[in-house]
């Protein structure tokens, strides 16, 4: 590596929860300053650092560019303090300094290495960095991740629930279209025991059907006859456990709470997109949320993990970025056939970017398909790939979507490919 190129001072920082270990390089790889600890709670510690990094400007009269490591959320409280401070500060992604640790035949590990290898790392000109995304951004993205995190909460409990009525009243299950919905879980909770179901008014119950499920009273009848029926076959092949419908209905109540919960956490979100809607972020946002299967959530979430899409200049990038690209597995003149995803990148927008593909794929309740194109792309793939394999390739093209349509500025507009390949060589015939 030729260091002239490099003319600034590299700062390496080894990040930890409470404190860090910094490393100063000059740009010909020497250290200007030895590893030393900072504190984060500290502000005379923080002080004392950024006056080590400044006076190391002044001595070589060129500025730093300061290199961390994302550590989930360790890294904050230093980032932006030392940006405050009026530093340069980049992120580097975890698995850059990983790969880049390994080159001793000893097996070394520790704080003040592992400083220097990311001040070194620094004064590559091509190494890949970014900075963390503006507050606004920041704020929407730990929102988005706590509404998957209760979500992911509710089905345990959802999943606990079921557990227990099938100890205790099995054929209870069906009877609604989910055992968790507003009806089924008003039956529960007024449920304090099987006989008490059975012997309980045939008028009060169906009101209370009628009432929660808004479908009238035959509906009501109806269901209250399964129940009935349930009740005398689960008598007679499920367990007697009578503290069991305490847990179902503690667990009915910390459901409702969640979905409380997260009911509060999607109208936050709605009110600060819609408070800050002047923003190209929030503009992108709303074009992602223009394709057929996108939820305003998902939407959200996928820019709020993408951050500044104007860092990703081609598709690949992006596939890479969501962990939807191949992983490769060659050696030699081997060259792996089954190469799975690599699962490397955001996990979150992942996770969106699936249910987008499974949505795309689907009817909607009137029958029609969210997406005939891609619906029609996922049946042609299914002649010669399993499931799993052509839902992948789905994921791949709502990722080309994506790119696109934030590329170009523009909200979707389903067209077949005849209709895209017309349309393209019009363009370049014009």
């Amino acid at each position: 590596m030729n260091s002239i190129n490099n003319r600034y001072i590299s700062v390496g920082i080894d990040v930890a929860a409470d404190d860090s270990v910094i490393c100063i390089m000059s740009p010909s790889f020497e250290i200007i300053r030895k590893p030393f600890k900072v504190v984060h709670t500290d502000l005379d510690s923080m002080t004392k650092a950024v006056s080590a990094i400044k006076i190391a400007e002044e001595q070589f009269q060129m500025k730093s560019q300061i290199f961390l490591e994302s550590t989930g959320i360790f890294h904050f409280p230093l980032f932006c303090y030392l940006r405050a401070a009026g530093l340069e500060v980049f992120v580097l992604n975890p698995l850059i300094t990983n790969s880049n640790r390994n080159d001793n035949i000893r097996k070394v590990k520790n704080d003040k290495r592992d400083s220097k290898k990311i001040a070194k790392l620094g004064l590559n000109p091509n190494i890949k960095r970014s900075i963390i995304p503006n507050e606004f951004v920041l704020n929407l993205r730990f929102l988005c991740r706590e509404y998957y995190s209760l979500s992911d909460d509710r089905t345990a409990l959802v999943n606990k629930l079921g557990n227990y009525i099938r100890m205790i009243f099995p054929a209870y299950i069906g009877i609604f279209s989910e055992t968790a919905g507003e009806t089924s879980m008003a039956v529960l909770s007024y449920t304090q025991s099987l006989d008490h179901l059975l012997d309980a008014p045939k008028a009060e119950l169906t009101q209370l059907i009628a009432k929660t499920a808004r479908k009238g009273m035959v509906y009501a009848e109806n269901k209250y006859n399964a129940i009935i029926k349930a009740i005398t076959i689960s008598k007679e092949i499920s367990m007697s456990l009578p503290d069991i419908f305490r847990l179902i209905h503690a667990t009915i109540n910390h459901i409702k709470l969640i979905d409380a919960q997260m009911g509060t956490t999607t109208k936050t979100i709605g009110n600060i997109v819609k408070a800050n809607s002047k923003y190209k972020f929030v503009k992108q946002i709303h074009i992602v949320d223009s394709i057929s299967g996108v939820g305003f959530i998902s939407a959200v979430t996928l820019m709020c993990e993408i951050g500044d899409f104007d860092a990703f200049k081609r598709p690949k990038q992006l596939y890479a970025f969501f962990g939807v690209d191949p992983s490769v597995n060659e050696s030699g003149k081997f060259k792996g056939s089954k190469n799975p995803m690599s699962k490397r990148g955001s996990r979150f927008a992942r996770r969106v970017l699936y249910t987008i593909a499974l949505a795309s794929i689907r009817n909607k309740p009137n029958g029609q398909p969210f997406n005939s194109v891609l619906q029609a792309y996922y049946q042609d793939k299914l002649i010669s790939k399993p499931k799993k394999v052509a839902l992948g390739a789905v994921m791949h093209k709502v990722c080309n979507i994506i790119f696109a349509l934030l590329r170009d500025h523009a909200c979707f507009v389903l067209i077949t490919p005849e209709e895209h390949i017309r349309s393209h060589k019009l363009a370049m015939a014009a």
